[in-house]
């Protein structure tokens, strides 16, 4: 980096004694043997695409102001090979990762996994007490005998048992957990926990609604009667100031209302499409934006019908509102919508009463996804949950009905893993109190970091092709940022490159090499014959064998 391109020439010396060939030590530190780019330009590649989230051409275009030429495809290998390099590092550091973490009375792990469709499976597990990603891996599926393994040999083996495990309500997950710590306390996700029981307890009757408004296309309506109405404000332009001097003043002039009536409607347009974006960023079953737009648009609906009432000597002045009416028309006959909207209506009641007995993804809380539940004692929230069992199962009429049978079902099946005693532990300075974490937002932060690289590098929200490429070890680069751990894998060295350079290229080869062995990598060739719907007849007719007799 400091020079640009060189041309090295090494002196080897032989020994003759012990018939040993020594090569230069200085040069092994700068660039690793039989390769082109030094240790400094490795790690330089390595934090731009991981940490800077910049893409391959503009990681060319930045060295190439430095001297050092490299085409795109050479980034995306030094990528991986950055990701190898610090994996072997972190692996030959996990004693002294071990030994800081028992040092501080234990580790707190928090597992979860991601996938984006038929994708495999991207497992990760960290320390929320260091905020250290301990181990990864890459799996077909989460089904608990591809986890087990990966628990014994990355984590209890090289880690040890943690003081508690933190998860989501994943099947193979859970049985996992069970089975490799079975003694060890095992706490399930509370905001993971209250979005399950939203979804069970709401979906069906909210796929009702989306469908019922996709079905009249009101949005649609809308949004092209608001692009009619902004066509004729640009052709009256008073009209806007008329509408805001008229709301000002509480009243609107004759001769003024014709011009401003277009400008009201087309507010009025606005204000009920708004009501898709008043969600905080939890996403279903917090935000549920199909019921808040379902609701604004009764309330318009009702309004338009009390503004007939509205006294002007020109009847046409209503023309734009009564447009409007028209548009949300269907919704008046639309009883399939007013059922589910009636019975959305009361379980969200009962939903939004248990989120607030459990002070999770709290309804004026600006921090959406990154929230981890608000800071409230665990006992005080449990004796709340309490209350909440006890009074629905007073409710006959609400309690007699499968889905809230099913919601305290669910409650009373998990309730050991939702609430758990503060753990006290014996450290060298005395005795420590750890309150594990309520959630596991801090894994869903990590995937959300990933997933947000990918899309500025690629401008592609989906990670389906990238999780069938990227290194399983990937998210280690999140422990970069981390003063600690940086602290003890450099271990007195000053800098990553020289950590990476103890380390022996034959396994970084090796390595490489397996991760490249990807079992769902498909081969480039046979894609587009998989993609044919005819291939058994291909087959058949490549094998000469006679037609099949087409079956009824």
């Amino acid at each position: 980096m400091s020079m640009g391109a060189i041309i090295a020439y090494e002196k080897h010396l032989s020994c003759e004694s012990c018939q040993q060939t020594y090569t230069s030590e200085a040069l092994d530190k700068m660039v690793p043997k039989h390769c082109t780019f030094g240790y400094d330009v490795l790690v330089h590649v390595g934090k731009s695409l991981f940490l800077c989230h910049r893409n391959s051409r503009e990681v060319c275009k930045a060295l190439e102001q430095r001297d050092i030429k490299i085409s795109p495809r050479e980034v995306d290998y030094l990528g991986q090979r950055f990701i190898i390099f610090l994996a072997l590092a972190h692996r030959a550091c996990s004693p002294r990762v071990r030994e800081f973490m028992h040092a501080k009375g234990g580790y707190i792990f928090h597992l979860d996994g991601t996938c984006d469709g038929s994708s495999p499976h991207l497992l990760s597990g960290l320390d929320s007490i260091s905020e250290i990603v301990l181990a990864n891996t890459k799996l077909a599926s989460e089904k608990s005998d591809q986890i087990i393994p990966f628990l014994q040999e990355r984590i209890q083996n090289v880690f040890g048992d943690p003081l508690a495990v933190v998860t989501d309500m994943g099947a193979g997950i859970l049985k996992a957990v069970e089975h490799v710590f079975p003694e060890i306390i095992h706490l399930i996700c509370h905001f993971h926990f209250l979005r399950d029981i939203g979804k069970d307890l709401l979906k069906a009757d909210y796929d009702i609604v989306q469908q019922r408004l996709k079905k009249h296309a009101i949005e649609t309506k809308l949004k092209k009667r608001a692009r009619m109405f902004e066509k004729m404000m640009n052709t009256k332009p008073n009209g806007v100031d008329a509408f805001v001097c008229g709301l000002g003043a509480k009243q609107l002039s004759e001769s003024m209302a014709s011009d401003a009536m277009v400008a009201c409607a087309y507010s009025l347009i606005q204000w009920a499409l708004a009501g898709k974006h008043q969600g905080r960023g939890y996403g279903f079953p917090f935000d549920r934006v199909h019921v808040d737009f379902t609701h604004r648009l009764y309330y318009l609906q009702a309004y338009l019908k009390y503004f007939k009432h509205a006294s002007f000597q020109d009847a046409r002045v209503l023309r734009p509102l009564n447009q409007l009416m028209g548009d949300l028309v269907d919704l008046s006959d639309d009883s399939k919508l007013k059922k589910a909207m009636r019975e959305i209506d009361g379980k969200i009641q009962v939903f939004e009463t248990l989120r607030t007995a459990m002070r999770i993804a709290p309804t004026d809380g600006k921090e959406g996804l990154n929230c981890n539940g608000m800071d409230v004692n665990l006992k005080t929230i449990e004796k709340r949950v309490k209350r909440f069992c006890k009074h629905l199962k007073s409710d006959q009429q609400r309690y007699g009905r499968p889905e809230y049978q099913k919601m305290i079902g669910q409650i009373e099946t998990y309730w050991d893993k939702l609430f758990a005693d503060p753990i006290t532990v014996q450290t060298d300075k005395g005795k420590v109190t750890i309150v594990p974490q309520r959630t596991n937002n801090i894994m869903e932060q990590l995937f959300r970091d990933q997933k947000k690289s990918h899309c500025r590098k690629t401008g592609n929200s989906r990670m389906n092709k990238a999780l069938q490429t990227v290194l399983a070890d990937t998210p280690l680069v999140k422990n970069l940022e981390n003063d600690q751990y940086m602290t003890i894998l450099l271990d007195g060295k000053s800098t990553l490159e020289e950590v990476f350079a103890e380390i022996d290229i034959k396994m970084v080869r090796n390595e490489l090499d397996k991760a490249q062995q990807d079992f769902n990598k498909i081969p480039v060739k046979l894609r587009k014959i998989i993609s044919r719907a005819q291939l058994p007849e291909m087959v058949a007719e490549m094998l000469r064998v006679p037609k099949m007799a087409k079956t009824g």
